[in-house]
Parts: structure tokens; C-alpha cells; sequence
């Protein structure tokens, strides 16, 4: 009777259970589950309420309010606060001491006030302008007291919260009886019975009630591991020296309601405490913040904005415009629309956004005749098909030219606000967003702030080191990842370290490795900074969310992500930096003043012969959008012959139409109708004829999913949109799926003729967009630029390369690999010398490009630009004792630039390097210069250097890539051609003149390598050498057999077949059967010093004697190999972002 008895106590107590203390993956290194997991979990586990706590964070809120919204679970808000010692304590390490408060939101005061207390918090934590963190968040007890209203206070977790009775006294005085409570927890630690017993006394010494919670910092037994790797990691630690931090059991994981009533079985007042308090958390983070944009209350905005945009209809579309009426047509529906949906504000903003931006432009560009006919930024996005944005200058394309459609961008059932993304040069950007902050006040402007989460490489070496694991042999594992997706680390230590090593080792510290990355895949490491995502308010920003100081100087961001500021209501402005933008405006400006003409981008021919020349052979290095592998194999095959090709061309090279399926089709039809003009494109149903005609019956453009959705399954406006918001949400699976019966039934109810195979054929093509896919207004966009940046490429070859040298890091391709491209294409590269080079690179009066001294790593930009001023107050440097003397620089930054090959024109010789830095070498003393470097005072009198041999041309080839990333002189296959004859290894050039399905050896240094998701496990690499680019196809057996090799080696060799394609223009795709790193003996490097260098136009052939006798001893090009490892150029990996 008595057990009975108990029991149904224990099921009362746990119906009354709520967890009030929860950490999620935003609590960052601490924390190892997602709201999105969370949820589920609790409701499976009894919960019906539950509290986010994150410490020091509410950057998971709003993603845990939606996701219990759209469960059915009731979200409670809080977060755990660091308070830092009132008396100044410190701990033993010097830092000063901090607790923990427990804070959680009871109505729209209190959330306010936590926003407000975090961002307090966080205010300090940042030196202005460097990057990274220098503390951690933390208020004092008066901030605390200062921001009470609206929030409850328990005492904090069991092993920081607060335990004196003097601050508890001081906690209750600010909180009242009713806000205040102490916090009980059951971690299964030595003596925390005693504790708890303890902390029970003084809380009914205070009068106030005791509150059990949980501390949950995972959502299932599984992730316990986790979050302990989590605190190795964070305390820079191992798993076996961080044993004292880490919790060590499973208590921290989310129990039962029962489960946790049993864990406080003897303390059931503070069980069913958590019910009652949770009743008086009221806050519904889901609804109105009371965030309003300038503007958005604005009643004359309406007919201020019909005005402007009559104005200027009137100079884009005057009497007797062929397009007029049209014109007038459009406007006046989308100024319908705009009034409809109660935005007339917000396009006024944006306008007076560019206006802004307009002035920045003007002052940065100081009177520059050629880029001030530029517009200071351009539009991007579906926002670029309105015309509205058109005639206020946020788009540079004309919608009605382009026939773009404004479904897309703006409707009648939009539920959210527009997007309007806005590209601007770099240096425009840069002053613009501080002039925002300045503008609308810098408590009501911010950033948006991003996740970046764990991917593979990080994964393996941040846990590889936590486990204990040997960190040569990590980094090999590391190296073999292919960097995304950390699903796959067992096979990426298997391919690394030898089949079977996963379990060799008796603790699995392998295994653990492999399962412990895969859970961590795709959870948020820390906090960084979206790349141009603003918000602007009326009020302060501080009402609705934490604001944190970012890493620049003068900047802030909200800890909220680009999606929980959408579901915040917040008015999201994206002011992009676009490098091409940048390059074309240094292009033009540095044509005019070499040239003396003044281009103006807008009035270029757009059906120049030799630019589409360049486009259909794929000669498109360096240029906009249309560089890579992928689209230069495309466009041999589609031949773009005006702006609307180009338009689709941007398009097709993504992960949406190539899982949709759209790719071949489109590019056989292409090439049909080319041969065919009267070939009849197949439509897999009539009602697709009108939305895929453009598209020869495929779908390229995201546009084309709304249009698709009406046409064939009879969505409304709204339920389309809903669809491609759906596809354009992170962890968006489940939202498709919700639209995926609606979309097949819809499809057979309008149609008589559908059956649901044809309607989930379309389906496919629709769904593929989940992945990625442009609007057509955004390839409009980008293709103007693509072919701009190829016109300027094709008739300004010298100025071109310049600007992008000068912009890097921008595009596909490395520094290097755009100097080698144009020597092919016969422009002189001249390396940097401290007499001749400016800190950019330049166009000599030859037409030649000279590397700026900004390209040699090592040397701090106001050295550059000291040494500089100095040559041109006192005339060329004479001499390195002058160049030392003078030039301000310290010891290291001289020692670079020598090394690099810049003074070689100071002493003349073959050992020019060798002599300048055994000067350097015995300089008297060096002296300080500032808080950098070492300025150095030579003695007046050097001796004579000792006989120095000269550096043999691999070897100073190696010191142009360790110094400057590029090399100028010679390719690297140029020096190694000589030796790899006896291997029969074939050289780019030879390749045009093999036979289809030979079977040959290649060798070449690896410029980019892909593998992307659509592939099928299929890996591509591009690899150059002295005379050109090949496409290397490796297959899946291929790439798992030499993964290593394909992952990380700079320099191969590979066999296999030639394939060659007549309907790509005899375009070459090299099928690998084998793939090795260079292992040809080649004896010793020096004996080809003396091959006539790669600085004149064009590379003539290497003679047959050119390596000279061979040696007794021969060395073998792994030597070389590995001596060019460590400094080769980084590659473009297939999931974007260089490494090697």
C-alpha cells in the first residue's frame, strides 16, 4: 500500500514538472543539440513546457520558439548569465570571479530587459578592430538589479550558482518573493545531497521557494560524449585533462517529467515549484517584438514614392519608348501591390540606402572620372525583375527588356518582407556600413550575425585533439576529408591511416573520432558575422535582441541568424561587397588613366563578336560567374550568343537544376534546335509550354517553381511562395515534404490527362531547387556582369588581370593560376622589385603587369607604403644598405622582400637572393622601429660576401611561392618536363592531338578539385601545366583507392583515357584510372637553372638536352614534391572556399 502510495505521489509530482535550465548547441562548445532536436525529444519524453537557457545567448530563441510552436510545445525563454563578483575576487588564474544566474522571461518587460542585460554582457569582450574574443560575457549584480523588471532569478547550477547568503539577500531584494527562487539540481556529484540540503535551509531562511532543475546540455544519451568533447575543445584541452570541468555522467540529458520527479524525490515542493512557475512565464516570443523599419509608419510614403518612380519613368521610358506603355502598366500594378502590402516605407528606405551609399561612392572614389560613370552598387536577387526597383535606381537591369516576372519578389499573399540584395565594391561597402550605423543611430543599426558550424576538417582536428589522438596523424586524416559533411570521417581514416585503424586501438579513440563527427556535423561552433546582412530600426534594437560588437571597428550585430530575424519580422537590408565590382571599376579607372579612355560600362556594344568568341571557346579565366570547370565544359556545349543565354547560362551551373534534372535536357535541346531551328520541344505537359518555353522545357529558374506550381498543381500565389520559402529554409525537409501531396494531388485534380507518375516526374523537377537555384531576374543580373567582365577581359587583357590580382582573394581561381593563364595568352608578367613596383600591382607602358610589393607575404602594408613614399621622396634605392637605411622597414619585412626576388636589383648577379640576405645578415644590431620589426643600422663598410652559389631555378621557384604565392619565371612543370620523358608523360599540349580513347599519362599541378553532392561520388579535378588546363574525370573506385593523392597533393601524375566530345567544340575530359603523386626520378633540380624564363609572351618548348647528363645519384621528384607542398598555391575545393 505504501509503495502505491508513493508512486502515485511520484506521478503527481512529475505531471507537474517543468524544465526550467536547458542548454542547446547555441550555448557554443557547451551545448550539443539543436532546438529542432530538443523538441521532439521533449514531447516524446511527457514534456509539455519547456525553458531555453543558453548561457549568455538567446541566438537559439527564436528557432526554439517556431520549431515548439510548430510541435505544439509550450517555449519558455531565459538564459544563464555569467555576474561577475561585486568585491573584484579573483580566481586563481587572475580572472575575475563570475556565478551563474539562471534568468528567465516572464512578459515582453523581461525580455527586453534580458536583451538588454546580455548585451551589457557581451560589451567588452572585443578589442575594436582584431579579431576573436578577449573575455567572456558578464554583468555586475547593479546591472543585474537595473534590468530586473520582468524577469525571474534562480540562484544558478550547482557547481558556479550562487550560494552565500548575503548575495541571495541581495538577489531577493531585487527580485521580490515572487520573482526569486533557488535553484536545486541533482548532478549525482560528490555532496550534492549536502548542498541541496543546504541551499533548502537558506531558502527557507529568505522565505522564498526552492525550483529543481535539470542543467540539460543534451537532448539524448547519445550526445553525452559530445558535450564532453565540447568542453575539451573549449578549454583548449583533452578529453583526459578536462576531466575536472566535464560532467561525466548522463545527468546533464534531458529526463522524463517522472524520471526527474524520482531524482528529486526529496525535494518534492521544488518538483512542482517548476509547474507553478512556469505559469507565470507568459511571454510568447512568436508575436510582435514591436520592431518597425524607418519609414514603415510613414503616411506620406505612398505618394512620395509613386512620385519618384513617375519621375523617373519619364528618363527611362520617354513618349515613344516602344515599351511605354508597358511601362506605365507595370508600375502602376506594382505600385497596387506595394500599397496593398504596406510597403511604401520599405522601398524608400531602400532608396534612401543608395542614395547614402551614392554620397560614400562619390568620396571614396575621389573624383575618378571612369568609375564615377559607374553606379555606386548594383542590385541582385528576384528584386532586379520589379520595376520599381528599376526606376529608384536599387537594379541596373530593365525588367521589361529581360521579361522578368515579378511573382517571385513581390505578391499580393507575401507573408514576409521583399528581399533586396545590393552589391557594392569593396571599398564602397566598407565605409557605407559605418555610415548606416551613423545615419539611422548606432543603437538602432546592426549586422546580422551567421553560425558557422562544424564541417568535416574541423570536426576531425578540433575532437582528433580533444581524444588525445597524434596530431601528425590527425592532420592526415584531415587532409583526406573532403571538408564538408562530417558523415564520412570512419572512410577518411580508413583512406588515411590503413583499413582496420578505426578499431585497432583498445580504447577506439578512432571510432570515436569518426562517431563523434558525424554527431557534431552541422551544429553552430560559434558566433560569427553574415556577410552583409543589416538590420535598421526605429527603436532600439537592444528591445528585441542582444546586440554584440563585431570584429571591425565601429561595428555591432544582433545575435540572431539572416532566418530568426525573418521570423522576428525584421527588415533584413543586404549591403553585399562584390569583388568583381571592385575589379571592374580598378579596370576601368586604370584604362583611362593608361589609355586616356573613359568607359562606361552601360554603353558597351552587347553583341561584340570577340567577347561571344571568347564565351563559346571558354576563355573565361578570371572573369564573373562563368570561370569554372563546370561552366567552361558548359559553355562549349551551349555557345550563349547574346544576354539571355548568359542569363541562363549563370543559371543552369547549380545544385538546383542539376538535381532537378534540367542540365542535359536543356544544353541536347540547345544543341538540337542549333542544328534544327524547326526541333519541337518536348513539355512534359502543356501548362508548362508558357513558364519553360524560355528554358526549352526545363526548370533553370527558381521563378520557374512558383510558375510551375500555379500552371500544373493549381497553388495560389501564396501557397507557391510558401513552397520556395520552404526550399530555401536550413533543415528544410520536412516543410517540402509538407507540400509535396498538396503539389501531386493538386496536379491530377486540374489536369484530366495527369497521372501521379507524371505529376511526381514534375514534382522532382521542382524539388530539386531545395538545393540551390537562381532566380532569373539574379541571372539577368550576373550574366550583364559576366559578359562585361569578358569584354573588358578580351580588349583590356593587361588592365583586367591588374584589377583582379589587386582584388584578390575573389573567384575560382588562385593568384597563380591567373599570372600562368595570361602568359599563355601572351601578357609579360614582371615579378615585384622594391625600385619598380608600387603596393599594387601595375601596367607598365609595354602593356606588361608588374606584381605589387603587397603580393610578398610578410611585409605589414604601412612597410609597403612607408618604402614606397620613401623611393618616391629620395629617389631608387642603391643599394641594400640604402634600401635598409631608408626604407623604414624591419629586419623580417627586408628579409622577405629579398628572398622574394624584389631587391634583385640591388645586386646584380645569378646570386642575387643568397647576397642580399647574407647582407642583411651581418647588419650591426637592429633597432626598434615603432612596436614593429627592427629597424636595422648596417655598418658603414659591409665585407665582401663569401662566394655564394647561385639558387638553381626549383629552388627559387620555391621561394616565389613561399614569398609572394605566384611564380613568375617558370611553371613548375616547366622544370620538371625534362624528367618525366622516360615516363612517357604527356603534356597538355600534346593532348589535341591524340586519338579519342587513348590511354596516356598527364602530370600537372592541381588548380581546383570538386565533388560535389550531384555528382554521384564522382570527383573533378583541373590540373595545369606549362601549357595549358586538362578536366581530370576520377571515378568513385578511383577516388576512394587514391583519396589521399586526389585530397592533397599539389603535383600528380595521372593515367588513363582521353575523351574527347565533337558537340562541345572538341572539348577533352581526361577519365583517371590511376592517380600518384610525382615519384619520377629526375636527378638533381639544378642542372635545368638555366631554361629560358616565363616573363616574355609566350613559353617556347623545353629542348631535349635541357636537363643536362644525369647524375649517379639520382634524387626523385618526390623530393620536389615535398619541397613545393608546403608552399603550393591554395585550390578551390569542390564545396567552395580555397585549401590545401
Amino acid at each position: 500500500m505504501r509503495d502505491t502510495v508513493l508512486e502515485t505521489c511520484e506521478h503527481l509530482f512529475a505531471l507537474s514538472y517543468v524544465e526550467l535550465h536547458l542548454h542547446s548547441a547555441y550555448s557554443f562548445l557547451d551545448g550539443a543539440s539543436m532546438p529542432d532536436e530538443i523538441v521532439p525529444a521533449a514531447l516524446e519524453l511527457g514534456h509539455r513546457a519547456l525553458a531555453l537557457t543558453d548561457h549568455n545567448s538567446l541566438s537559439g530563441a527564436m528557432e526554439f520558439a517556431q520549431s515548439a510552436q510548430a510541435l505544439g510545445l509550450r517555449a519558455l525563454h531565459g538564459a544563464e548569465i555569467d555576474v561577475r563578483d561585486g568585491a573584484g575576487a579573483r580566481a586563481a588564474d587572475g580572472d575575475e570571479l563570475t556565478r551563474h544566474l539562471t534568468l528567465l522571461v516572464r512578459d515582453a518587460t523581461g525580455w527586453r530587459n534580458l536583451c538588454r542585460l546580455l548585451t551589457a554582457a557581451h560589451a567588452d569582450t572585443r578589442v575594436p578592430g582584431r579579431p576573436g574574443w578577449i573575455g567572456e560575457p558578464s554583468v555586475t549584480l547593479d546591472e543585474v538589479a537595473a534590468h530586473a523588471e520582468g524577469l525571474v532569478c534562480l540562484s544558478g547550477c550547482a557547481s558556479r550558482g550562487v550560494r552565500d547568503e548575503p548575495t541571495m539577500r541581495r538577489l531577493l531584494e531585487v527580485f521580490g518573493p515572487d520573482r526569486f527562487r533557488v535553484e536545486l539540481q541533482r548532478p549525482f556529484a560528490r555532496h550534492d545531497r549536502a548542498l541541496n540540503r543546504g541551499l533548502e535551509s537558506l531558502a527557507r531562511r529568505l522565505g522564498v521557494p526552492c525550483v529543481a532543475t535539470g542543467n540539460v546540455h543534451a537532448h539524448t544519451r547519445a550526445r553525452a560524449r559530445l558535450q564532453d568533447a565540447f568542453v575539451a575543445i573549449r578549454e583548449h584541452s583533452t578529453l583526459d585533462a578536462s576531466e575536472p570541468l566535464r560532467r561525466g555522467n548522463h545527468a546533464h540529458v534531458l529526463a522524463s517529467p517522472e524520471a526527474m520527479a524520482a531524482r528529486f524525490a526529496d525535494h518534492p515542493d521544488a518538483v512542482a515549484e517548476t509547474a507553478r512557475l512556469a505559469e507565470t512565464l507568459g511571454f510568447d516570443l512568436t508575436q510582435d517584438l514591436g520592431y518597425r523599419y524607418p519609414g514603415s509608419e510613414d503616411e506620406t510614403a505612398s505618394r512620395r514614392l509613386a512620385e519618384l518612380c513617375s519621375a523617373r519613368l519619364q528618363e527611362r521610358y520617354p513618349p515613344g519608348h516602344r515599351l511605354r506603355s508597358e511601362a506605365v502598366a507595370r508600375l502602376e500594378e506594382e505600385l497596387r501591390v506595394i500599397d496593398l502590402l504596406g510597403l511604401p516605407g520599405f522601398f524608400l528606405l531602400h532608396h534612401e540606402l543608395l542614395e547614402l551609399a551614392r554620397e560614400v561612392a562619390a568620396e571614396v572614389r575621389d573624383g575618378a572620372a571612369a568609375r564615377s560613370l559607374l553606379p555606386p552598387g548594383r542590385g541582385r536577387g528576384s528584386s532586379v525583375s520589379s520595376i520599381v526597383c528599376y526606376l529608384t535606381g536599387l537594379s541596373h537591369v530593365d525588367p521589361l527588356e529581360n521579361a522578368l516576372a515579378l511573382g517571385r519578389f513581390l505578391n499580393e499573399e507575401l507573408t514576409s518582407l521583399p528581399d533586396i540584395d545590393l552589391d557594392f565594391p569593396r571599398d564602397v561597402r566598407e565605409v557605407l556600413i559605418p555610415r548606416v550605423h551613423d545615419r539611422y543611430g548606432r543603437d538602432r543599426s546592426a549586422l546580422v550575425a551567421a553560425f558557422p558550424t562544424f564541417k568535416a576538417r574541423g570536426a576531425i582536428r578540433e575532437l582528433g585533439k580533444a581524444l588525445g589522438l597524434p596530431p601528425g596523424e590527425i592532420e592526415r586524416v584531415a587532409r583526406a576529408s573532403e571538408g564538408w559533411g562530417a558523415t564520412g570521417v570512419g572512410k577518411d581514416i580508413a583512406v588515411a591511416l590503413g583499413e582496420g585503424r578505426v578499431d585497432s586501438d583498445p580504447p577506439n579513440r578512432w571510432r570515436w573520432l569518426a562517431d563523434l563527427s558525424a554527431e557534431a556535423s552541422g551544429l553552430p561552433r560559434h558566433l560569427s558575422q553574415h556577410s552583409g546582412g543589416m538590420i535598421v530600426a526605429t527603436r532600439p534594437l537592444i528591445d528585441c535582441c542582444p546586440v554584440l560588437p563585431a570584429a571591425m571597428e565601429g561595428r555591432q550585430m544582433v545575435q540572431w541568424d539572416k532566418d530568426s530575424c525573418s521570423d522576428a519580422g525584421f527588415l533584413k537590408i543586404d549591403l553585399l561587397g562584390l569583388g568583381m565590382l571592385s575589379a571592374v571599376e580598378r579596370c576601368v579607372e586604370l584604362i583611362a588613366r593608361r589609355r586616356g579612355e573613359t568607359i562606361d560600362l552601360s554603353r558597351i556594344p552587347f553583341d561584340d563578336a570577340e567577347t561571344y568568341g571568347a564565351i563559346q571557346r571558354a576563355e573565361t579565366t578570371g572573369v564573373f560567374q562563368i570561370e569554372s570547370r563546370a561552366q567552361m565544359g558548359s559553355l562549349r556545349r551551349t555557345r550563349p550568343e547574346n544576354l539571355d543565354d548568359l542569363t541562363i547560362q549563370v543559371a543552369i551551373v547549380r545544385p538546383g537544376p542539376i538535381v532537378g534534372g534540367a542540365v542535359n535536357p536543356y544544353i541536347e535541346r540547345k544543341q538540337r534546335l542549333r542544328v534544327d531551328p524547326d526541333f519541337e520541344v518536348p513539355y512534359d505537359h502543356p501548362s508548362l509550354e508558357p513558364v519553360l518555353r524560355d528554358t526549352l522545357g526545363t526548370i533553370i529558374f527558381q521563378d520557374q517553381v512558383l510558375e510551375v506550381a500555379q500552371a500544373f498543381a493549381g497553388f495560389s500565389v501564396g501557397e507557391a511562395e510558401g513552397l520556395r520559402r520552404a526550399m530555401s529554409r536550413k533543415r528544410s525537409a520536412a516543410a517540402i515534404e509538407s507540400h509535396h501531396r498538396r503539389f501531386v494531388e493538386g496536379a491530377m485534380a486540374r489536369h484530366a490527362g495527369v497521372d501521379e507518375a507524371l505529376a511526381e516526374r514534375v514534382w522532382h523537377m521542382v524539388v530539386g531547387f531545395s538545393g540551390f537555384g537562381f532566380p532569373k531576374a539574379h541571372g539577368a543580373a550576373f550574366g550583364l556582369l559576366a559578359y562585361q567582365s569578358t569584354w573588358l577581359r578580351v580588349h583590356y587583357g593587361p588592365e583586367f588581370l591588374c584589377a583582379l590580382l589587386d582584388e584578390q582573394p575573389m573567384g575560382f581561381y588562385p593568384p597563380d593560376a591567373l599570372v600562368h593563364e595570361a602568359q599563355r595568352r601572351g601578357i609579360e608578367i614582371l615579378p615585384p622589385d622594391v625600385n619598380r613596383s608600387a603596393a599594387g600591382c601595375t601596367v607598365t607602358a609595354e602593356g606588361a603587369v608588374r606584381v605589387g610589393l603587397g603580393y610578398v607575404l610578410g611585409v605589414r602594408k604601412d612597410e609597403i607604403e612607408a618604402l614606397v613614399a620613401e623611393r618616391e621622396r629620395g629617389g631608387p634605392f642603391r643599394s641594400i644598405e640604402d634600401l635598409a637605411s631608408r626604407a623604414g622597414a624591419g629586419r623580417p619585412a627586408l628579409e622577405q622582400l629579398a628572398w622574394s626576388g624584389a631587391c634583385d636589383g640591388l645586386v646584380p648577379g645569378a646570386v642575387a637572393r643568397r647576397t642580399a640576405l647574407w647582407q642583411l645578415g651581418v647588419a650591426a644590431p637592429a633597432v626598434p622601429v615603432g612596436e614593429h620589426g627592427m629597424q636595422l643600422s648596417l655598418a658603414l663598410d659591409l665585407p665582401q660576401p663569401p662566394a655564394l652559389g647561385a639558387l638553381d631555378d626549383w629552388d627559387a621557384l620555391v621561394a616565389d611561392y613561399a614569398t609572394t604565392g605566384m611564380a613568375v619565371a617558370h611553371h613548375p612543370f616547366e622544370l620538371l618536363r625534362p624528367h618525366l620523358k622516360r615516363d612517357r608523360v604527356v603534356s597538355s599540349r600534346d593532348l589535341a592531338s591524340l586519338r579519342h580513347g587513348a590511354e596516356v599519362r598527364i602530370g600537372g599541378l592541381v588548380m581546383a578539385r570538386q565533388r560535389p553532392a550531384t555528382a554521384n561520388g564522382v570527383c573533378f579535378l583541373l590540373l595545369e601545366d606549362e601549357f595549358g588546363t586538362v578536366n581530370l574525370v576520377v571515378p568513385p573506385p578511383v577516388y576512394e583507392r587514391d583519396r589521399l593523392t586526389v585530397r592533397s597533393e599539389p603535383l600528380v601524375v595521372a593515367e588513363g583515357r582521353l575523351e574527347r566530345y565533337a558537340s562541345a567544340g572538341g572539348a577533352i575530359n581526361f577519365v583517371v584510372r590511376r592517380l600518384r603523386a610525382l615519384e619520377v626520378p629526375v636527378g638533381r633540380l639544378a642542372e635545368v637553372r638555366d631554361l629560358p624564363t616565363r616573363r616574355g609572351r609566350h613559353l617556347e618548348p623545353v629542348p631535349d638536352d635541357a636537363a643536362g647528363e644525369p647524375v649517379a645519384e639520382p634524387a626523385v621528384a618526390a623530393g620536389a614534391a615535398g619541397s613545393f607542398r608546403a608552399v603550393a598555391p591554395p585550390v578551390q575545393s569542390f564545396a567552395g572556399g580555397r585549401s590545401r
